[in-house]
């Protein structure tokens, strides 16, 4: 559904626009990530840790305070620097003024970020699945409204619009949420305490990682035109709907990881890891090649013609897309075995890295340069991750491509088992 509203949406707005608009979509996953970095792991480990009743409500309760107190702390600081985050991303007044239309979507964040965080933890997608395909169903609706009608879009109304579907969304998850919860509030200190200890790291972790990732547009803003941010975007994009599959898994991943490293020991977690890594591979690889084979045809379907500047930033971002996967899990698998400070420090080193690199390749190459540094930056963080792998759970890469043959041979006998069930079933 995202991509669907990206493509009905890049279509409608002007170049100008969709730099905004990217750059709003930027800020605020990027403070919903890091939040959720601080409290969703921290959340589902001590919670499906557990079977005490008494202790699940504490972990909920100083849970929630938390995701309220950083939310109003995000709305001081965004109040704070509103003046100055319009010159420095060279976009007006129009960034500040959808920041600040999106506050109410920001406090249905709460709810919604510690709705899935309690579904998760009980080992249960269902509510997270339809809460997020109601929030992007809703916003697809108000999409679809306005071009049938033919009224003009505004970045402010995009704004009003993603709150509205956050709320209806947070209605959803909760109807399924809803059997997990107590409906009490009892404070902990020494809950609160060891949320922090925990997700300090991750918290920081989340805020370097999502830098890095969307450094490219970050430094494309502030160095060049804030309409180049349009054709980066527009990559980035499609790049994203290639690592759907790995964030998800993570998402399943994250509570198995932690649950195996306590109770069944390191060699359950390295057949997880690799398991899991390798059936992603067999999915991202044939992607990512054709992708990379046909830069063109895809931009055209997805963004339109007037984004083939995009297509060589594409291919630059799908040669590390094959291994992204490996990366994504890697961090994720040494969150769920508490390693998180090491982690952080993985993590900030490569921000730091591509922060040069990016500089350096935007002041050489030009408007080419952010995808190139990155590109840079992922080939060397993918063999710096294979030795802190290798190191911390034992993994052997040939076990990767041992589960994705094995995967691509299990599909022929469950496609035609589904076939058959269809058949009897008719």
């Amino acid at each position: 559904m995202g991509l669907i509203n990206f493509m009905l949406l890049i279509r409608q707005l002007t170049k100008a626009q969709m730099s905004v608009w990217a750059l709003f979509l930027i800020i605020t996953t990027i403070f919903e990530t890091t939040k959720s970095g601080l409290l969703k792991g921290a959340h589902i480990k001590y919670v499906s840790s557990t079977d005490n009743h008494i202790e699940k409500v504490l972990i909920g309760s100083s849970s929630l305070l938390i995701n309220i107190l950083i939310t109003v702390l995000f709305i001081v600081v965004l109040f704070l620097v509103s003046n100055n985050l319009g010159v420095w991303l060279h976009t007006g007044p129009d960034l500040v003024m959808m920041l600040e239309y999106y506050i109410p979507g920001l406090f249905f964040m709460v709810l919604f970020s510690h709705l899935e965080a309690t579904q998760q933890s009980h080992f249960d997608f269902k509510g997270v699945f339809a809460g997020y395909f109601i929030r992007q169903l809703i916003f697809f609706l108000f999409i679809v409204f306005d071009t049938f009608m033919k009224a003009p879009f505004s970045l402010v109304k995009l704004a009003i619009y993603q709150s509205i579907s956050t709320g209806v969304g947070t209605l959803i998850i909760y109807f399924y949420t809803r059997k997990y919860l107590h409906h009490k509030f009892k404070y902990s200190k020494t809950g609160t305490k060891k949320l922090l200890s925990f997700g300090g790291y991750l918290f920081g972790s989340g805020v370097v990682s999502n830098i890095f990732l969307n450094l490219d547009q970050l430094m494309t803003a502030a160095f060049l035109s804030p309409v180049s941010v349009a054709y980066y975007n527009a990559a980035s994009r499609i790049n994203q709907f290639i690592d759907i599959p790995t964030y998800s898994a993570s998402e399943i991943l994250f509570p198995k990881v932690s649950r195996a490293s306590s109770l069944e020991g390191m060699e359950k977690v390295k057949y997880l890891f690799e398991r899991m890594a390798g059936i992603l591979l067999s999915f991202t690889i044939p992607v990512s090649v054709f992708i990379i084979l046909f830069p063109k045809l895809v931009i055209t379907v997805i963004a339109g013609s007037a984004y083939l500047v995009a297509a060589p930033i594409l291919q630059l971002n799908m040669l590390t897309g094959v291994f992204r996967p490996m990366q994504n899990q890697a961090a994720n698998v040494l969150n769920s075995i508490g390693k998180t400070g090491l982690s952080f420090l993985i993590n900030l080193i490569f921000l730091v890295s591509n922060l040069g690199i990016d500089y350096l390749c935007l002041s050489y190459f030009g408007f080419y340069g952010a995808a190139i540094g990155s590109l840079i930056t992922m080939s060397a963080a993918s063999l710096i991750w294979y030795a802190v792998l290798k190191k911390q759970i034992g993994f052997e890469p040939k076990n990767l491509f041992v589960n994705l043959l094995n995967f691509y041979k299990s599909v022929p006998p469950m496609v035609s088992g589904f076939i058959s069930s269809l058949k009897k079933t008719s």
